[in-house]
């Protein structure tokens, strides 16, 4: 991951959580109010809607984040050793303060061989791509237990609160159906990606990490949660309501 994650990400998720409930699902539930649009189009418009927001959202906080280490040298997660020598010689004729007219070459530089020192060290590297710079810096090391446990708190938590946000309104059966499936994809991917070595395709997001990608579900997973919501509601039909007296 990028040096500017942490320990803040479940605080992050957490404000994705009150920003998608208190201001996106109203948004959405103002496209699929009855009459305003045909089923179809609104639900069109719902759909098209969260994408963009979520896009938008995810973009910024994935820029905000800066850049990983491999991206800093230019390489993939899966280069050896000696591409990674390659890679540090070539930046750091770039980036030398010595060269870089930038004002802050020598954060540059630092950074860079930073990244160097990490992905050179193998130990250090597993660490890294599964829990980025914050694992380093804490030297975290793996743990069946208190992976399961991490894992089993996160989404556990989540599942509470689907529940208690589609209680009581018809149509939110299927909804809270959708969305456990989706923790259960969820578990097991995450589960998958922490206790493997390369679990990670080459072709898939190549240039980053498996915290990397975790991050991306976690960031994601509140904006499919209220879609969900929103839209098992307009598209469940009762049969008994509609049934001839």
């Amino acid at each position: 991951m990028s040096d500017a994650e942490g320990s803040g990400s479940d605080f992050d998720s957490l404000t994705s959580f009150f920003f998608y409930v208190f201001f996106v699902h109203p948004a959405t539930a103002w496209f699929l109010k009855p009459g305003r649009f045909p089923k179809r189009l609104a639900l069109t418009y719902a759909i098209g809607f969260l994408a963009l927001l979520a896009s938008v959202k995810t973009g910024m906080e994935w820029r905000d984040r800066g850049p990983n280490h491999y991206v800093k040298l230019g390489i993939d997660r899966n280069s050896t050793p000696l591409a990674v020598k390659r890679a540090y010689k070539r930046m750091s004729l770039e980036l030398h303060p010595d060269k870089n007219p930038s004002p802050d070459a020598a954060d540059q530089f630092h950074n860079l061989k930073s990244a160097y020192d990490v992905l050179m060290d193998m130990e250090l590297r597993q660490i890294y791509n599964k829990y980025g710079a914050e694992g380093i810096r804490t030297n975290k090391k793996y743990s069946e237990y208190t992976m399961l446990m991490e894992v089993g708190i996160f989404y556990a938590t989540w599942a509470m609160l689907a529940y208690v946000l589609t209680l009581g309104r018809k149509g939110n059966g299927a909804a809270r159906q959708w969305i456990f499936t989706a923790q259960i994809m969820m578990v097991i991917a995450e589960i998958s990606l922490l206790s493997t070595e390369m679990p990670l395709p080459n072709w898939f997001m190549p240039s980053n990490t498996e915290g990397e990608a975790i991050w991306l579900m976690h960031t994601l997973f509140p904006a499919f949660m209220n879609g969900c919501r929103a839209i098992g509601a307009h598209i469940y039909v009762d049969l008994e309501a509609d049934a001839p007296a």
